[in-house]
């Protein structure tokens, strides 16, 4: 079938173009060429995807790594500062004596026995001062006030248990 074209500058000639008849089959929308792009990209996705797994465990692993560095490290240097102590001869005295019950010349020791005949150990210990547990003291109108408010409301009173009551198991 064919159209007839008209010119402006040609008012007598017709000149006929084909047109495609609407009923002949159009191309498919999904080619092979688009298939294979999108196999292309689908590999290339996975590909990046395990890799970028794989980075990401490794980062985490190196991160785990470098805190048990720290960790290492910061246990030697106590070691080393340990190890200085023990250059001090008043701190191997002292060791030689909580140890070992070492005396030096002149002094008297004593051992503390329990009731069932065995030396007691020593229970006092230092505490680090940063450990113990610092508590508020409460200014005494505040005491006094709450003691007014208990006083105006007293608690609901317990419900004793049938054996105190009479001596009888119930």
């Amino acid at each position: 079938m064919r159209t007839p074209l008209s010119s402006p500058a040609d008012t007598g000639t017709v000149v006929t173009r084909p047109v495609a008849p609407r009923s002949a089959a159009r191309r498919p929308r999904f080619t092979g060429r688009a298939a294979v792009l999108v196999l292309v990209l689908a590999v290339l996705t996975v590909s990046y995807a395990s890799s970028l797994r794989a980075y990401l465990q490794q980062r985490s692993h190196i991160g785990e790594l470098k805190a048990t560095i720290a960790e290492r490290e910061a246990n030697i240097d106590d070691l080393e500062r340990e190890k200085k102590r023990w250059d001090d001869p008043a701190y191997v005295k002292a060791q030689a004596r909580a140890r070992f019950g070492y005396l030096m010349p002149g002094e008297s020791g004593f051992e503390v026995i329990g009731p069932d005949g065995k030396p007691l150990e020593a229970q006092a210990s230092l505490n680090d001062p940063s450990e113990v547990i610092k508590t508020v003291p409460k200014a005494w109108w505040s005491a006094a006030w709450e003691s007014m408010e208990l006083a105006g409301n007293p608690p609901p009173p317990e419900e004793q248990p049938a054996d105190l009551i009479d001596g009888t198991q119930q």
